[in-house]
């Protein structure tokens, strides 16, 4: 046999090898696909909200959990509704840049052992997301007036003159106007982590971050704030946003003061859910990936809510962690020093980032069984 028949032979034979290397490999890929879609369909059963249970294990009585689609003006839109005495108080919860009620499963709220709580997921938004929906129709105006629609679904279905109105993060920018467009709606408004001005937060954010990287000496996370830099004049780049949850993260000042990773966090918390299908857990990073850090990020970065909405005709409560530079504590504070209701209540969370119904939920029951429902602000920082 001549060297080149030698040569050729053993080219087939390492052609061979490679070739059955690479179907072993995409049969192993292929394994663990089918095995992670085995894991996400099981994570997603029964998709749909758990029922409360009394101690023989039966469904309580008088309770509600259930997740529903309403007609709201024009849109089909999603919202779950849970409360162990759907003759108690409504509260209607607004979310921020996407909706959490998946996070409750891991740090729940209490907030049905006092209400009747509609987690309404907004269009646009998880559960209401319609690829088919032009993004142009999520203005303020029409989530205001979304709000106001569900709010008077709300009334009518359990027979309640007036509900409570909570908003968490950018639910805050839309939650403040509705209650001061239609107050007699409204028992209260509840402003969690609540919005002011936003463009001064997203700088004061910037400044701290940037000024915390070089302490811990990450000079590669100060290499990427340094070329993405914020300023009120020009604004927030997309640079910055593109890195902006992990810093914040990173450095406790972002979702949960504990929470150091958003994949880890928020990702991969939604898709262990078990109270979404999997369909809708692909619709809610859908919607996610599609608004970006918010629906109305452009007209919330052009608002000084202070001057926009100066005053409230009911009472007003601020929920704000000390930890949160999402939406800057001190700001909160200084808008609610500015802000005229009948009644007033800030109140601040000393082991809290941006979201202290999941971080202090005691705290935050204590103040709404002895504060919020009975119109007063004995426990109140601020008044």
């Amino acid at each position: 046999m001549t060297g080149n028949n030698l040569s050729s032979l053993s080219a087939q034979l390492l052609a061979r090898k490679a070739g059955g290397l690479i179907l072993v490999i995409l049969a192993i890929l292929m394994v663990c696909l089918i095995s992670l879609m085995g894991v996400l369909l099981v994570w997603s059963y029964p998709g749909k909200p758990r029922p409360f249970m009394d101690k023989n294990g039966q469904p309580l009585s008088g309770s509600i959990s259930e997740k529903i689609y309403v007609d709201i003006n024009g849109v089909k839109q999603g919202m779950i509704i849970k409360g162990k005495d759907r003759t108690r108080p409504v509260l209607l919860y607004l979310h921020g840049g996407m909706p959490d009620y998946f996070l409750t499963e891991k740090y729940p709220t209490g907030l049905e052992d006092y209400f009747t709580v509609c987690w309404w997921e907004q269009r646009g938004s998880g559960i209401s997301y319609n690829a088919a929906m032009p993004s142009q129709t999520a203005t303020l105006g029409q989530l205001v007036s979304d709000t106001l629609e569900v709010t008077n679904y709300l009334r009518h279905r359990f027979g309640k003159e007036k509900i409570y109105l909570m908003g968490h993060s950018g639910g805050t920018f839309i939650g403040i106007q509705a209650a001061a467009r239609a107050p007699e709606l409204y028992y209260a408004y509840i402003g969690v982590a609540q919005m002011s001005n936003q463009l001064k937060s997203e700088k004061l954010a910037y400044d701290f971050m940037l000024r915390q990287f070089k302490e811990n000496g990450n000079t590669k996370m100060v290499r990427k704030l340094e070329a993405a830099p914020v300023t009120m004049t020009n604004g927030v780049p997309d640079p910055y946003l593109a890195i902006r949850d992990q810093a914040m993260h990173s450095l406790g000042v972002g979702t949960l003061h504990d929470m150091r990773s958003v994949i880890g966090g928020i990702f991969l918390e939604s898709l262990q859910s078990r109270e979404y299908t999997f369909s809708e857990k692909f619709n809610m990073w859908r919607a996610k990936i599609s608004s970006g850090v918010s629906i109305l990020w452009n007209t919330v970065m052009a608002t000084d809510l202070a001057k926009q909405v100066p005053k409230l005709d009911i009472p007003v409560y601020f929920f704000d962690g000390v930890y949160d530079y999402t939406c800057n504590y001190t700001l909160a504070r200084e808008y609610f020093g500015k802000l005229k209701a009948p009644v007033k209540g800030f109140y601040t969370f000393r082991k809290s980032a941006h979201s202290p119904i999941f971080e202090e939920p005691e705290k935050v029951q204590r103040i709404l069984r002895e504060d919020v429902l009975i119109g007063g602000s004995s426990l109140a920082d601020l008044k």
